[in-house]
């Protein structure tokens, strides 16, 4: 049965409410009518049979019974209003979407691979609904092969309304990749987020660019380990699925702008940190990044694997990347955080930026929680629209 949804949750209904009738009726055999016996006293009541030690364990397997099925429904309540995890083995850490690891061939960028060897054979997928009721229906789902990377995961696909309307039929389409944080789900953005059911009617009155909007899955190893984003020789080329296998299917299979300056980024926690350094990383894939809550130094999440290493976790630091480029990339950041939780990050890439590089940070004051984070789509995706604008 999936972790998120309806019918599990249902299950750890009933699984709480049956813990409460077997410890309500274990307590009336152990009172054995003790109410009528108090006002009549003791006479002609049989003497109560002695707890035996089955007896005590039967109370005790019932009390930690009640209290664990209870965990339990909370839990998946949160888990389905936040969409934290989305499968049993993200839950465990026993999954792994790693099939291989080779060694990813040069970048010349977006635009060199939408005009790649002509004998390549496109990544042609099929889509299907979410199975997640909190995901709108009108997003779609595929399930993708990194021919880059070696990873396999699903990733979620939204076009924006104009995109079916028969007078965009011959245009292109700008694109946002969404990085949900660690742990998280690729449907997190959809759900608990709103992204599209907020940006939909922005889209169709012109406030806001009609973006297509793809979440991959950025939770890939096993073990509850955070990739960092980043390509780890002999365990993971996330890097390389985020900025390269995802874009080439999105190239493949929708009508979107091959140019660096039609494409974006955006994250929240340990995906705002991923979108801000590949966006730093590859100008030559993405004009603008939107953090939410994000971090410079790795190590700021403990389970990442750039944090653990030493040399990774310097050059995986986006205000590294930004201080040691050969030239200013032209990329446009908008870095929101809380004093203490990402402010001083976005204030420190600030201070470094030289032009064409800029930095719009933005303070918060909420806690480090999707519910700080879903007001600000609207306003960072107008942001976005003054970057990349709609093409008429």
């Amino acid at each position: 049965m999936k972790l998120t949804g309806t019918p599990f949750y249902i299950l750890t209904i009933v699984l709480f409410l049956a813990s409460i009738v077997l410890a309500v009726v274990q307590w009336a055999r152990r009172g054995g009518g003790g109410g009528q016996g108090s006002r009549r006293g003791n006479r002609g009541r049989a003497p109560q049979a002695k707890r035996g030690p089955l007896q005590f364990v039967g109370y005790l397997a019932t009390i930690l019974f009640c209290q664990s099925t209870a965990v339990l429904m909370v839990f998946v309540m949160v888990n389905n209003s936040n969409l934290i995890y989305d499968s049993w083995g993200d839950l465990l850490g026993t999954s792994s979407h790693v099939r291989a690891v080779p060694v990813p061939p040069e970048d010349n960028g977006i635009a060199a691979d939408a005009g790649a060897d002509k004998n390549r054979q496109k990544v042609i997928q099929s889509f299907h609904g979410v199975d997640d009721n909190a995901v709108p229906k009108d997003v779609k789902e595929t399930d993708l092969k990194g021919q880059l990377s070696g990873v396999d995961g699903e990733v979620l696909v939204w076009t924006p309304p104009e995109y079916d309307d028969p007078a965009y039929k011959d245009k292109a389409f700008p694109v946002v990749e969404l990085l949900a944080g660690f742990p998280g789900s690729s449907s997190t953005w959809f759900g608990t987020m709103d992204v599209s059911k907020q940006l939909a009617p922005l889209m169709k009155s012109g406030q806001v660019a009609p973006f297509i909007l793809v979440s991959p899955r950025v939770t890939l190893l096993g073990k509850n380990t955070d990739t960092g984003c980043a390509d780890v020789p002999g365990k993971v080329n996330a890097e390389t699925w985020l900025s390269r296998d995802v874009p080439q299917m999105v190239l493949d299979n929708f009508r979107v702008d091959a140019s660096p300056d039609r494409w974006a980024l955006a994250g929240y926690s340990a995906g705002a940190h991923c979108a801000t350094r590949l966006a730093l990383a590859h100008p030559n894939r993405y004009r603008a990044a939107i953090s939410m809550s994000g971090y410079n130094d790795p190590k700021e999440e403990s389970d990442s694997l750039t944090a653990k290493d030493p040399h990774l976790r310097e050059v995986s630091n986006p205000l590294y990347l930004l201080t040691h480029a050969a030239t200013p990339p032209n990329v446009a950041l908008y870095e929101t955080g809380n004093k203490g939780d990402g402010l001083e990050d976005a204030l420190a890439l600030q201070k470094a930026a030289k032009s064409p590089t800029s930095v719009t940070p933005f303070e918060t004051h909420g806690p480090h929680l999707s519910a700080t984070w879903k007001p600000l789509v609207v306003p960072t995706f107008k942001w976005l629209t003054g970057i990349i604008p709609p093409q008429h």
